[in-house]
């Protein structure tokens, strides 16, 4: 009993000291104190407008975002409070009883290819409002910022050889736990867009898909991930918000676990991968005639 009581109050200061943590951390986690780097479409509904004459965006696609409305997404109880709760209790055991993992990663990362462990990106969160994800660096250090990976010529020697093992598995993914307990991701959700993804930012305004907490895994992810076109993932984030509840979230959970272990739906060189590839190979069919 002693050992328990030892035990229960170690977890205990341990939760007081990371719910500290969270609450000084994410101030600097979001963009509310910088009104120019803000995101001028938090909490409205946009549409994409093609433009030629713009600079190509993340989706490789030229061309901004409209506003089209006021968005008036009501989060359910569900949502808001008892998802949250899963969320706080499971990313702080997760956090526990990963800590050697981190560790190892850590070292590993920085044998590999000498620098930052981790990086961040600025993503889209909940209402549209920007936050910093956090990710361990797969990539070598001359890779370009804030370029997706299916844009990128050759992905594959921008990654490192510690970088191809963390992308298999998704452990480059770990760090995102701190962002749940932190508040600015759910573990199940549609996954957050790169700022400069306006496609599929508007892709989502469709079904709502950008009110509901982002997530380290979703129903995309689990139904294709890298493979998808825009336009598919977005469904399938709009089918996740329409059926919101602990069993979509527990159904998602699972077969991310799955997925990971068998390493499925990874493939460099992202969205629409399938698509592509097929369209290579028909032009190779036809070129045989």
């Amino acid at each position: 009993m002693q050992i328990w009581g030892k035990l229960l109050t170690a977890i205990g200061i341990a939760f007081v000291g990371l719910s500290v943590f969270a609450a000084i951390k994410k101030p600097s986690t979001v963009y509310d104190n910088i009104p120019t780097a803000k995101n001028p479409m938090e909490g409205k509904r946009v549409r994409f407008v093609e433009d030629e004459t713009e600079p190509e965006n993340a989706d490789g696609v030229r061309g901004h975002l409209e506003v089209i409305s006021e968005s008036y997404y009501k989060r359910s109880f569900y949502d808001r409070v008892v998802k949250r709760i899963l969320d706080i209790i499971l990313s702080f055991f997760g956090l526990l009883i990963l800590s050697p993992l981190y560790f190892v990663l850590c070292v590993a990362v920085y044998i590999d290819d000498p620098g930052p462990v981790l990086f961040k990106q600025k993503r889209v969160g909940l209402h549209k409002k920007y936050f910093s994800l956090h990710k361990f660096r797969s990539m070598k250090m001359s890779t370009p910022h804030d370029v997706p990976t299916h844009m990128l010529d050759n992905p594959e020697q921008y990654i490192t050889r510690v970088g191809k093992i963390l992308r298999k598995f998704s452990l480059d993914e770990l760090p995102q736990i701190v962002d749940i307990f932190i508040g600015n991701m759910s573990i199940i959700g549609p996954r957050p867009a790169l700022w400069n993804q306006d496609v599929l930012t508007a892709e989502r305004d469709k079904y709502g898909a950008n009110d509901v907490l982002p997530g380290l895994t979703g129903w995309a992810q689990v139904n294709g991930r890298d493979e998808l076109e825009i336009d598919e993932k977005a469904k399938y984030d709009g089918e996740y918000c329409r059926n919101l509840s602990f069993k979509m979230d527990a159904t998602c959970f699972l077969m991310t676990i799955v997925n990971v272990l068998k390493g499925k739906g990874v493939v460099e060189g992202g969205t629409g991968t399938i698509t592509k590839h097929l369209e290579k190979c028909e032009e190779e069919i036809e070129a045989k005639k």
